[in-house]
């Protein structure tokens, strides 16, 4: 399994996290509270952890285009609902599994 994480700087991060997690349970598995989220998105589990200054985003997948494909998905989804802010996400795929 390949992994990478991101993490968001934002006062924002559980209001996000809820979002995001609402929006996903409309097509996957879903399980979320205000702090911590997991989906199960197509290409491999996102697990997300809100805290007082940042979103932390870690997703899995069994191979390099499925992890591409749920950072794209993280990606495109926090830009939509976090625009103001206009989150420049950079992924760590040092901690590959």
């Amino acid at each position: 399994m390949l992994s990478a994480t991101t993490r968001f700087e934002t006062p924002h991060a559980s209001k996000y996290l809820k979002q995001l997690c609402k929006h996903f349970a409309h097509k996957v598995s879903v399980d979320y509270d205000d702090m911590q989220g997991k989906a199960a998105l197509p290409p491999g589990p996102a697990v997300l952890y809100a805290d007082e200054t940042a979103l932390t985003v870690t997703v899995t997948a069994a191979d390099q285009k499925g992890l591409d494909l749920a950072k794209f998905i993280i990606d495109d989804h926090l830009g939509r609902f976090a625009f103001r802010e206009e989150p420049s996400l950079t992924w760590d795929t040092s901690s590959r599994s």
